[in-house]
């Protein structure tokens, strides 16, 4: 059951989501392609109109080049049935303007096929659509996002829930910018719930689904995969240990098989034409101008020039794999709850900086379980006072050119600022429980004054965020010399990438350093 203080948070939050919905999106009046938005109306046209096997191949009516279906089934089937067929959307619409309605799926064919209207509809921005596409990003929120919250966090409003639902970067990209990460993301939280309860079989499932949405999941997959072997191998005898894979195997390949069905009935190259599209290996190392290794060191090194694709894939697989195993082995050897999301945190992160083509947005997939982090470590300790709020703000900071370029800056700069406002101010908000047993509650221990390596600590903090302030202000006021036309997003990247290889560098070092649990996460339960 939602208590109050979740419902009045979840409200809140609601508002923010709602705010934002009401600036630009991407690609708003830029024909012919227009942007993020017109892809995911497209992708609603292109399931209505054409039969599932068409999906994801070129034909007359489907032309991959303008913005071709390039998600896995799970994604094609939400634009198909799940959420717009929502009551909850089609009566806000018809109350708010009789005339017009709104269906996607089978339904829009009945009541309003202007929508997804087979060619003609491509580029449509009308407000009614506009209102319509908005409000089932919310409903997403409602129905996966926030339940998924709450399963994480409990009843009570903790730092982890705060946090998760007032994160600037999630509700400028799913509702400025305009995308569907909360469902995948959701179902992410969701499986790591389970699965740190004990729940592995269901886990492993809501973790699959995750998948089988967005392919970017992939950033969380070596430690499912790590942490749900270790737990296994710590099963008591052989026969547990085997039966609990096997389950564990038999659950995954039963959520995918029931997932691809479809396409693997229509033969084996329908199947293989939908993993071409969802893993375009020929669209390049990265997208655009993002804050990973590669973009920032391509500067000087000028991969692209030196090495054919595929000494690239290989470079950078090599990579990543390299850099993320020894966070992934450890927590192979004590599968702890604290151990699993930590590598989450580094894996993703690692991924996002080193992987073959990377998207801007793609920093969302490590924000996520390093807030998540925060309900297992300790309230008071480094990471959550400063690396933290540090981290979040370099995050929202290095998608700042795609941002700015979408026209949501100013909803950007309040959603920071509220943010960090918020953070800064939890002892108020989310006050610590106190044991009455344990606790002093009469005379107050006298506060220690900060060790010099914390204020040196603090000022770097401060330092930091005043030179991403200022790069902000360098792109926006001073034009780029002709000759590097790119120059003030490329040194938002770099500044970004910089503060991410050493948050990396942290992560590791909290997750080996400090982990003083048992070797095995033991069943509790899920609230």
């Amino acid at each position: 059951m939602l208590s109050l203080e979740n419902a009045f948070l979840f409200s809140a939050s609601l508002i923010l989501r709602y705010g934002t919905s009401l600036w630009p999106y991407s690609g708003q009046g830029i024909p012919p392609m227009h942007g993020d938005y017109e892809a995911q109306r497209h992708w609603q046209e292109i399931t209505i109109n054409l039969p599932m096997t068409d999906w994801y191949n070129q034909t007359k009516d489907n032309d991959l080049q303008y913005w071709g279906l390039d998600y896995p089934p799970l994604t094609a089937y939400h634009r198909n049935h799940l959420i717009y067929r929502n009551a909850l959307i089609r009566n806000i619409i018809n109350q708010m303007k009789p005339s017009s309605s709104y269906a996607v799926g089978k339904v829009a064919e009945k009541v309003n096929s202007s929508f997804v209207l087979l060619h003609k509809s491509r580029g449509i921005e009308s407000s009614e659509h506009k209102l319509f596409m908005r409000l089932s990003v919310i409903v997403a929120d409602l129905l996966v996002f926030f339940p998924a919250v709450r399963l994480f966090c409990g009843s009570g409003v903790s730092l982890s829930s705060l946090l998760l639902v007032t994160y600037p970067g999630l509700i400028l990209i799913d509702h400025g910018h305009f995308q569907y990460n909360s469902i995948s993301l959701g179902l992410f939280i969701i499986a790591v719930a389970l699965t740190t309860s004990g729940y592995d079989v269901v886990g492993s499932i809501c973790f699959s689904a995750a998948l089988n949405y967005k392919q970017m999941e992939l950033y969380h997959a070596l430690p499912f995969f790590f942490y749900l072997l270790g737990k296994c191998l710590h099963q008591r005898g052989f026969c547990r240990k085997f039966m609990k894979l096997i389950v564990i195997g038999v659950a995954v390949i039963s959520t995918f098989v029931a997932i691809w069905l479809p396409f693997m009935m229509a033969g084996l190259d329908s199947s293989l034409q939908v993993l071409k599209r969802i893993f375009p290996v020929d669209r390049g190392l990265y997208e655009d101008k993002v804050a990973n290794f590669w973009c920032s060191i391509d500067i000087v090194l000028k991969l692209k020039q030196t090495l054919d694709q595929n000494q690239i894939g290989l470079l950078c697989l090599a990579t990543t794999l390299l850099i993320s195993i020894p966070s992934n082995l450890h927590l192979l050897f004590r599968p702890t709850s604290r151990n699993f999301i930590l590598s989450q945190v580094i894996t993703s992160l690692t991924f996002f900086l080193f992987s073959f083509h990377v998207h801007e947005k793609t920093i969302l997939l490590v924000a996520i379980p390093a807030i998540l982090a925060a309900q297992e470590l300790d309230r008071k300790s480094l990471y959550v006072r400063f690396w933290l709020p540090w981290f979040l703000t370099i995050t929202v900071f290095s998608m700042m050119p795609l941002l700015i370029k979408d026209g949501l800056l100013i909803p950007s700069l309040a959603l920071s600022v509220l943010f960090l406002t918020l953070y800064w101010n939890l002892e108020e908000l989310v006050p610590t429980k106190v044991n009455i047993f344990t606790d002093r509650i009469s005379s107050p221990q006298p506060v220690q004054p900060n060790s010099i390596w914390i204020q040196i600590l603090g000022v770097t903090h401060v330092v930091s965020i005043v030179g991403a302030a200022v790069l902000i202000l360098v792109q926006l006021l001073v034009k780029p010399p002709k000759q590097y036309p790119y120059l003030w997003p490329t040194l938002i990247c770099v500044y970004s990438c910089a503060h991410f290889l050493i948050f990396l560098l942290i992560l590791y070092t909290i997750q080996f350093s400090t982990d003083n649990k048992p070797k095995v996460t033991f069943k509790k339960k899920v609230s």
